[in-house]
C-alpha cells in the first residue's frame, strides 16, 4: 500500500466529531449485550460516523514569490451544481451588483471540514435561521439555515463564501472570529451532514470551474483574478 492511500484511509478525525464516536461505539457495546446482530449494525454505524468526521490533510496552491496569490480555492470537498450570476448575501453588505456564484454540494460521504478559499481578515460572519430544503437546489442559497462570511483580502476585493445547512444538516460550526487573519486553505469550522458551500467570486476573478466538477477543499482552483483567459465553459452569463 502506497503512502498517499495509507494517508487518505488514516486522515485524522475532526475534534467536534469525537463525541458523536464515542456514543456510537457506547450504543454499540450496550446493542452487543442485547443482541449481537444489532451489535454489528452499530459497528457499522460507528465506522461511518469516523469517516464522515475525517479531516485530511490538504496542499494549498501559492504563487512563488507573492503574498497574494490571486486565487480562490475551494473550502468544501463536493461537487459543482450551480455556476450563475448572484448578488453577495444582503447580510454582508456588500452591494446588490450580481457576481458569479459557485455552489457546491455535499453530500454524506464527502469530507465535510470548511476551509477559507482565499487568505485575509475574516470582516463579518452573520448566522441566518432559516429551513433545511435539499441543498443542491438553488433555493437553499435563500431560503436555508446558513452562515455568511466576508473576507478582506491584501490587494482584491473582498470574498464572501457562506456555508449552508441541507436537508439533514443542521449545524453549522465556525471557529473563526470578526477580525482574524486567515490562511487560503486554512480550517475554519464544519457543517455537520448533507449541505452547501456558495462562494462568490467578484470581478476581476475569473470563474475557472465547470458543472459537475469535484472539488477538494483548500486544492482546487475556483477562480483567478490574475487569469488571461475566460470563463470555463457552460458558466451561466
Amino acid at each position: 500500500m502506497t503512502a498517499p492511500m495509507l494517508r487518505r484511509m488514516l486522515a485524522p478525525v475532526h475534534p467536534d466529531g469525537w463525541k458523536f464516536i464515542a456514543a456510537a461505539a457506547v450504543a454499540t457495546l450496550i446493542l452487543f449485550i442485547l443482541w449481537a446482530p444489532l451489535g454489528w449494525i452499530g459497528l457499522i454505524a460507528t465506522l461511518w460516523m469516523a469517516y464522515f468526521f475525517r479531516d485530511p490533510w490538504r496542499v494549498t496552491r501559492t504563487r512563488p514569490g507573492s503574498t497574494d496569490s490571486g486565487l480562490i480555492v475551494s473550502p468544501a470537498d463536493g461537487i459543482v451544481v450551480a455556476l450563475a450570476p448572484a448578488p453577495p448575501p444582503p447580510e454582508l453588505d456588500m452591494g446588490a451588483e450580481p457576481v458569479p456564484r459557485i455552489g457546491i454540494f455535499l453530500n454524506l460521504f464527502d469530507v465535510h471540514v470548511a476551509r477559507a478559499p482565499v487568505g485575509g481578515r475574516l470582516a463579518a460572519r452573520r448566522y441566518t435561521k432559516g429551513r433545511f430544503v435539499n441543498a443542491s437546489l438553488d433555493k437553499a442559497s435563500e431560503h436555508n439555515e446558513r452562515l455568511a462570511i466576508r473576507m478582506v483580502t491584501d490587494d482584491g476585493p473582498d470574498i464572501a463564501f457562506v456555508l449552508i445547512a441541507g436537508l439533514v444538516a443542521r449545524r453549522i460550526v465556525c471557529q473563526a472570529y470578526e477580525g482574524q487573519r486567515l490562511a487560503a486553505g486554512e480550517r475554519i469550522g464544519l457543517i455537520r451532514f448533507g449541505s452547501r458551500v456558495d462562494v462568490y467570486c467578484p470581478p476581476p476573478y475569473v470563474p475557472l470551474v465547470i458543472s459537475g466538477q469535484r472539488m477538494v477543499a483548500g486544492e482546487t482552483v475556483l477562480a483567478d483574478r490574475l487569469a488571461s483567459e475566460p470563463p470555463r465553459q457552460g458558466f451561466a452569463h
